[in-house]
């Protein structure tokens, strides 16, 4: 595909740098001459130097030739704008960040009269991640397939659960609640496992089922945990304010901290279910006499990652069952797990997932298209789900009969609205959802995880 990419922020950078090995043509447009000649030598692409909503740049930039043009700014005005600059222009399909709250309703209700094609919102995307954290707390990562109705799961197996010491086959006599096991994360490897493989203490698990069979495996193996109903967030904004509102919706008791006065009184107005309080959030004393000890649930959203980590470490210390960091370097994810930060988030990934998901469906003209990308594990392993539309020779036998690729999983099927997690036996149809979960990249189609 042809693609342009305006605004080279972090999130810019990030889907630049997720599409670059994809095979498209690219070609990126910001304001910046050093970002533009600095990507153009990293990741071999076009750029064009210039504001990404004016005609002229864009007709710079052979938009007209283009199938999709991403418009990730730090304006939301301005994206909303540029789109429909750029459908003027003739590019069929455009994406658009739109971050502030305000916009909320009017840009969905006003999406096609703008020329938008897809809305990504960085803020309140990460705020719902975070919320299923919360919800299901026996999880230190949680993805949704199938508009919901599957769950791909991180569990870590900890001393004392039923997975220790077990193998996937010993477990399967054991254990009566049908999940699957799709990889594992151990010492920085990572393992799609056989039937042989054993659980040690401290694997870091992703297994894939739908809410109540979820629920129901982590009671069999000791793993479930009981709700979380106290929650304190730290940084009030646009993050914690759209947390902030989902949780009190939900009857989650919430107190939001938030060092700016103007900001935390504005807060205040906005989410009267919400208990605000003004102050410095990464502050000892002040955590103390919030009662940073009494709550069930920390989220720290500073602007500050290392401000994150050290307030999540000091949530752990203090006993809070489930903390939660946003994290936006990269350079940070390696020492997390060591600092005992198992449960973060980083807003640019979630974005980039979901705009490399939609062009994947968008490139792909065989008729088994990817309707939801998920990279885990610093992106190395892909969780994708494909609709399976058009009559393929694979379809109606099964599994045991074919020969997929090393290190690629069938980990789910859905069909009709039931859940199948699949055996030897289970057979792919024509109208079924199917997840796969694989360390290979660029699969575009159902066909690629075939031999």
């Amino acid at each position: 595909m042809k693609i342009v990419i305006v605004g080279l922020g972090t999130i810019g950078e990030t889907v630049l740098r997720s599409l670059s090995g994809e095979g498209h043509t690219i070609t990126i447009i910001d304001e910046n001459k050093d970002k533009i000649e600095n990507y153009i030598e990293k990741y071999d692409v076009y750029g064009v130097v210039g504001n990404g909503a004016c005609l002229d740049i864009l007709k710079e930039a052979n938009v007209e030739d283009n199938d999709l043009a991403i418009f990730l700014t730090n304006s939301d005005e301005l994206n909303i704008f540029a789109c429909l600059v750029a459908k003027k222009a003739g590019v069929t399909n455009t994406i658009a960040r739109v971050r502030n709250p305000d916009y909320r309703q009017q840009i969905i209700d006003m999406k096609d009269d703008l020329g938008i094609s897809m809305i990504v919102n960085p803020e309140k995307e990460t705020a719902q991640e975070i919320f299923n954290l919360i919800n299901l707390p026996s999880v230190s990562q949680v993805e949704h397939f199938a508009k919901g109705k599957v769950l791909l799961a991180s569990i870590e197996a900890e001393d004392g659960c039923l997975l220790v010491g077990e193998t996937l086959i010993s477990l399967s006599k054991k254990v009566s609640t049908r999940v699957l096991v799709c990889a594992v994360e151990r010492d920085n490897e990572i393992i799609i496992p056989s039937g042989n493989f054993m659980f040690c203490a401290g694997d870091k698990v992703h297994l894939t089922a739908d809410a109540t069979t979820l629920n129901k495996f982590l009671s069999e193996v000791k793993l479930e945990k009981s709700p979380l109903k106290n929650v304190m967030i730290v940084g009030g904004g646009k993050t914690g304010f759209y947390l902030a509102e989902e949780l009190s919706t939900k009857k989650f008791i919430v107190k939001l901290i938030e060092n700016n006065k103007t900001d935390a009184e504005e807060l205040a107005e906005l989410l009267p279910k919400t208990t605000i309080i003004h102050g410095n959030g990464t502050q000892h004393d002040l955590l103390i006499e919030e009662g940073i000890e009494a709550m069930d649930a920390f989220v720290a959203l500073t602007k500050i990652d290392e401000e994150n980590m050290i307030a999540s470490m000091f949530a752990n210390k203090m006993r809070v069952r489930k903390s939660i960091a946003q994290i936006k370097s990269d350079n940070l994810y390696g020492m997390l797990a060591e600092l005992g930060l198992d449960n973060n988030v980083s807003p640019k990934t979630i974005v980039a997932n979901r705009i490399i998901s939609y062009i994947r469906a968008l490139a792909n003209k065989r008729g088994s298209n990817v309707l939801t990308l998920y990279r885990l594990v610093n992106n190395q392993v892909e969780a994708l789900e494909f609709s399976a539309k058009t009559d393929e020779d694979f379809y109606n036998k099964p599994l045991k009969t074919l020969k997929t690729k090393d290190n690629c999983l069938i980990a789910c099927i859905l069909r009709n609205n039931e859940v199948i997690i699949p055996d030897g036996n289970s057979c792919i149809m024509q109208g079924d959802n199917v997840v796969v979960v694989t360390t290979h990249k660029n699969f575009d189609d159902l066909t690629d995880i075939f031999e």
